[in-house]
């Protein structure tokens, strides 16, 4: 029996060395809500965030991997959705977006279809909260200067790096295809959202 105060059989802890830049994986995204909220942009629920320092609003995300050798790793990413110095981070934040869904529900990139389109469509940041999608890890540095994995791309389907098949049963809930004329996407959630369970 483990005492609680002797250590000596615990395990030594694990180094937890980046993810090595442009491993492809399954990855599952969390928003955590900021409480802001702009109705005239589409932008309720309090899921997205404000920085005070900047004036920039995203939504700030935790990606954990689903399979492979870094299964449960945990990455942290911003995505950008307005920038008070110009469009260019919004641009770079709705591309993301848009190859996201098309990674999570197996649409390609090419494909502009009314199927796709509306794959392409949510009611509501809620919609994220949970997808699996096929990411491209990077490296970047943080405030310090230490190295730390971001997530920049989602891998599409058509791309050599997107894996065939269904995603990981734990995400697999998440992979939802679109139905030809109108995109019913989850209940927005009715408690508290999947990070503070």
């Amino acid at each position: 029996m483990t005492v609680w105060n002797d250590f000596n059989d615990a395990e030594q802890q694990q180094t937890f060395d980046v993810i090595p830049k442009g491993t492809v994986a399954w990855v599952r995204m969390t928003i955590k809500p900021g409480g802001y909220n702009d109705p005239s942009q589409g932008w309720t629920g309090g899921w997205a965030t404000r920085s005070d320092e900047t004036g920039a609003i995203y939504l700030a995300c935790e990606f954990v991997v689903l399979e492979g050798p870094f299964a449960k790793r945990k990455l942290w990413s911003n995505i950008g959705l307005y920038s008070p110095k110009g469009p260019t981070w919004t641009g770079m934040g709705r591309s993301f977006l848009r190859a996201m869904l098309n990674s999570a529900r197996n649409v390609r990139p090419e494909d502009n279809s009314p199927q796709a389109a509306a794959a392409r469509r949510i009611q509501g940041f809620h919609e994220l909260e949970g997808i699996a999608f096929v990411a491209k890890i990077d490296i970047e540095r943080d405030g310090r200067g230490d190295a730390k994995n971001i997530i920049k791309q989602a891998v599409e389907p058509g791309q050599p790096d997107y894996p065939p098949g269904a995603p990981p049963a734990a995400g697999a809930a998440a992979r939802v295809a679109a139905p030809a004329a109108t995109h019913v996407g989850p209940a927005a959630p009715t408690g508290r959202p999947t990070w503070a369970q």
